[in-house]
C-alpha cells in the first residue's frame, strides 16, 4: 500500500520582509531533508500570505505597518501599543471577518501541518481549525521570530500543538502569557540554509562587480525590505571619515531613498555602491565588514550565522520586540549601538576588521550559536508527519534532545568589545 502524501503550510504576513525570510529558511530546510531521503513519501507545501488575504481591513493593517516602517517610524510604537492592547488578532470580530475565508483555505487544501510565521494568525488559525473538528487531526506549529522576551502578545497560542522560540527568554515571556512549558521548545532562530554555506563568488569577485576594491574595509549600511531608518543621515556623517573604507547602502523597496543615496554618493568621498534590493543576502554578508542596521530578528541573526559585527540604528527608539534584540546583542559583545548620528563616524573610525570570521565561536548564551537551528525545525515539521525524521523531536512522546550547537573547534570567542577577540 503506498504511502500517503502530506500537505505542510506555511502562514505568514509580509509586514516587513523578515517572516518571509523565515517561511523561505524553513522551506529551504524542509525541501533539502526531504531530497535528502524522504523515507518514500511525497510532499506538497505551500504558504499563503492570510493576514493581508483574509479581509481588506487587515490588509490595511498590513499597509500601514509597512508605510509606518519605511517613512515614519517613530509612530511604530503607537501601532504596537493599539496591536496589544485591542488584539485584533484574538477578538471576537476579528475572528468573525476572518473565519470564512480560513474555513474555505483549509476545506480546500486540507493540510496536515500548519506552521505558523507570524504573531497575528496564531489564534485565528487554531479556532478555526477547533470549529472544523480538524484540530485533532491538523496540527499547528507555531514558529516564534522575535529573539527576546518583548514582543507581540500574539505569537502566544496555547493551543498550537507546539511552539519553537529562540530561547529561554521567549520561553519565559509566553509561559507568563498561558501557553504550556511542555509545548515550548527553545531551538534557535530559523536562518537561512544560505547563510549556513559558503558565498557563491570570491570577495574580490564580488567587490569588483559592484565598482569596489577588495583591500578596503566595507562598511554595509542595511535600510532593510522597507527602506526606513535613519541610514542616510549616518551615511553623511560616514563622508567625513579619514579612515580608508568604501561603503554598500542598500535601499530596500524604498525609490525615494534610493534616488537620495545615488544623489549624495555622487558628492561623497567615499566610494559606495547604492542598491534597490539585492537577492544574494548571504554573499553580501560574507565579503563586508561591518554591517549598520535596523534589528529585525531574521537579519540580525542571519549577519551572526557570519559572524558578522553589527551596528544597530537606535536613533529612532525601536519597537520592543528589536529594543530587546539590541540590549540581548550588545550585552553579548555581538553588536554596537548609534544614539545619534554621529556616533557612527566614532565607531567606524576605531573598528577594526576580523580577518577570519569563520574560525571564531559564538557565544553559546540564548542559543546564539546554534546557527543550524533551522534544520532542527524542519526535522520538527517532518517529524508530525512522522515521527522517523527527527531524531531531535518525538511528537508522540514529546521528547526532545538538545539540538546540535554548531562547532567551530578550539578558537577564540566573538567579542567586539574587546577588539576582535577574547
Amino acid at each position: 500500500m503506498a504511502k500517503s502524501n502530506f500537505r505542510i503550510t506555511f502562514f505568514y504576513s509580509d509586514t516587513g520582509g523578515g517572516h518571509r525570510s523565515a517561511v523561505n529558511a524553513i522551506d529551504a530546510a524542509v525541501k533539502e531533508l526531504i531530497a535528502r531521503d524522504s523515507r518514500g513519501y511525497s510532499f506538497d507545501l505551500s504558504s499563503d500570505t492570510i493576514v493581508e488575504k483574509s479581509h481588506p481591513i487587515n490588509k490595511k493593517f498590513v499597509e500601514l505597518y509597512n508605510y509606518l516602517l519605511g517613512h515614519k517610524q517613530e509612530w511604530m510604537k503607537y501601532y504596537f501599543w493599539f496591536i496589544q492592547t485591542f488584539k485584533p488578532n484574538d477578538s471576537e470580530l476579528g475572528y468573525l471577518i476572518v473565519k470564512r475565508y480560513l474555513s474555505k483555505l483549509f476545506a480546500e487544501s486540507e493540510p496536515d501541518v500548519i506552521v505558523s510565521v507570524h504573531p497575528m494568525t496564531n489564534q485565528y488559525v487554531a479556532r478555526v481549525l477547533q470549529d472544523l473538528g480538524m484540530a485533532d487531526r491538523v496540527k499547528l506549529l507555531t514558529v516564534v521570530t522575535d529573539p527576546n522576551g518583548n514582543f507581540w502578545r500574539g505569537w502566544a497560542c496555547p493551543d498550537a500543538a507546539l511552539t519553537v522560540v529562540p530561547n529561554s527568554l521567549s520561553k519565559q515571556q509566553l509561559v507568563e502569557w498561558g501557553v504550556p512549558a511542555e509545548k515550548i521548545r527553545i531551538v534557535g532562530m530559523p536562518v537561512n540554509p544560505q547563510f549556513l554555506k559558503p558565498p557563491l563568488t570570491s570577495r574580490k569577485e564580488f567587490m569588483e562587480s559592484l565598482g569596489l576594491d577588495a583591500e578596503r574595509t566595507t562598511i554595509f549600511l542595511n535600510s532593510g525590505w522597507a527602506g526606513g531608518g535613519n541610514m542616510l543621515d549616518m551615511y553623511h556623517q560616514l563622508s567625513k571619515t579619514k579612515k580608508d573604507i568604501q561603503i554598500i547602502f542598500l535601499c530596500g523597496r524604498n525609490e525615494e531613498l534610493y534616488n537620495k543615496v545615488k544623489n549624495a554618493a555622487a558628492q561623497s568621498p567615499v566610494p559606495t555602491a547604492v542598491m534597490p534590493y539585492y537577492d544574494r543576502m548571504a554573499d553580501i554578508m560574507s565579503h563586508v565588514d561591518l554591517m549598520v542596521t535596523k534589528a529585525g530578528g531574521l537579519t540580525t541573526f542571519e549577519a551572526i550565522s557570519k559572524k558578522l559585527p553589527l551596528v544597530f540604528d537606535t536613533i529612532t527608539k525601536p519597537m520592543p520586540q528589536e529594543l530587546g534584540t539590541v540590549q540581548l546583542l550588545v550585552k553579548e559583545n555581538l553588536a554596537y549601538k548609534v544614539e545619534k548620528p554621529e556616533d557612527i563616524l566614532d565607531i567606524v573610525e576605531n573598528f577594526t576588521p576580523i580577518a577570519d570570521r569563520q574560525h571564531y565561536k559564538l557565544p553559546t548564551r540564548y542559543s546564539l550559536d546554534r546557527t543550524e537551528a533551522v534544520y532542527d525545525i524542519a526535522r520538527m515539521i517532518l517529524g508530525f508527519c512522522d515521527p522517523g525524521f527527527s531524531p531531535v523531536f518525538d511528537p508522540a512522546s514529546g521528547s526532545i534532545r538538545e539540538p546540535v550547537r554548531a562547532e567551530y573547534g578550539k578558537h577564540a570567542m566573538l567579542d567586539i568589545s574587546q577588539g576582535q577577540t577574547t
